[in-house]
């Protein structure tokens, strides 16, 4: 299958464990329909979700679509999964394989769910917040000092005092390896890109697909795909308004703040192009995201509208 949007992705993992719960509704299934019917390319990856889902009921002792709902068991879960996501990973699932961030969010060593943040501290003593939806594996040995950032956001903070013989903290992205030189920065993982907050120190960037490497100084932000860096930027205010569940919009178009809050919500969060352009101001709580919406009822002329709990449209009012 060729090269499909991650948001696509996503909303294809959410109604494909919605589509397998018990409490599956009416009005979700019509709103599954609705999506399929948005594109081709929604309804290749549906096909592919529901080869997905046939493979998983053929696993014993009722692993199938129950592994998506059954809460965590650290041990156990961990080591179903990683063999499920394993035993799954043929070339006909290509876009549903251990390559796909959900298989991997699901199998990491530290993980976050939409709407959860969670501090993850290193054996060598260094730091990392996970901010929603959120994914990652740690090495930490002898010989490597290692983050495996498959999705989401991550703020670090590098270990202090560090003998000279400790090797490098690294973090790597599905674009690259970012080398952290006595720092705190932040790292987001876009579909397409990675992109880098540097906080306090610096940070050197070296993308897989090119020798190119630059070093980022602190209060400075890129941009990096696999195969070259973007111009140094200084950083927005606020950058790290996320650490405190806040969301900081400053002349935002309501498109881009929508699609900050799906970070943070289950389901599918649209807005419709007549409203897209308009700005938002102010600082946001995060925490309860549905409250957040009512909100821009009263600040910008839109009307929030929910099919059901998993799918909402903002329109005009």
């Amino acid at each position: 299958m060729p090269d499909v949007d991650g948001r696509i992705l996503d909303e294809a993992a959410h109604w494909l464990a919605r589509s397998g719960a018990s409490d599956f509704s009416q009005a979700e299934q019509l709103a599954l329909t609705h999506w399929r019917k948005q594109s081709a390319r929604h309804e290749q990856v549906w096909s592919c979700a529901q080869q997905l889902r046939s493979r998983m009921s053929s696993v014993p002792g009722g692993i199938g679509m129950q592994v998506l709902t059954r809460p965590r068991t650290p041990h156990n879960r961990r080591t179903v999964l990683r063999a499920l996501a394993f035993a799954i990973a043929t070339p006909a699932l290509g876009v549903f394989t251990y390559r796909y961030v959900p298989w991997q969010g699901w199998t990491a060593d530290f993980s976050t769910a939409k709407g959860e943040q969670r501090l993850a501290r290193l054996t060598d003593g260094s730091q990392v917040l996970l901010n929603t939806d959120t994914a990652f594996d740690a090495r930490f040995d002898g010989h490597n000092r290692l983050v495996r950032q498959y999705k989401g956001e991550i703020l670090v903070k590098t270990a202090h005092d560090m003998p000279e013989s400790a090797p490098p903290f690294l973090v790597q992205t599905n674009n690259g390896q970012l080398r952290a030189l006595g720092t705190e920065f932040i790292v987001r993982q876009h579909p397409h890109f990675t992109e880098l907050s540097v906080l306090k120190g610096a940070v050197e960037i070296v993308p897989a697909l090119t020798s190119q490497r630059l070093v980022v100084h602190e209060a400075q932000r890129t941009k990096f795909d696999a195969r070259q860096i973007g111009d140094c930027v200084p950083l927005p205010v606020m950058s790290d308004a996320w650490t405190r569940g806040t969301l900081y919009a400053d002349n935002m178009r309501l498109q881009a703040f929508l699609d900050e809050i799906a970070r943070y919500r289950k389901g599918i969060l649209r807005c419709d192009d007549a409203v897209a352009d308009l700005r938002v101001f102010g600082v946001y709580q995060l925490q309860d995201t549905d409250r957040l919406l009512d909100l821009l009822t009263h600040i910008l002329p839109v009307r929030v509208r929910r099919r059901t709990d998993y799918w909402v449209n903002v329109t005009r009012a």
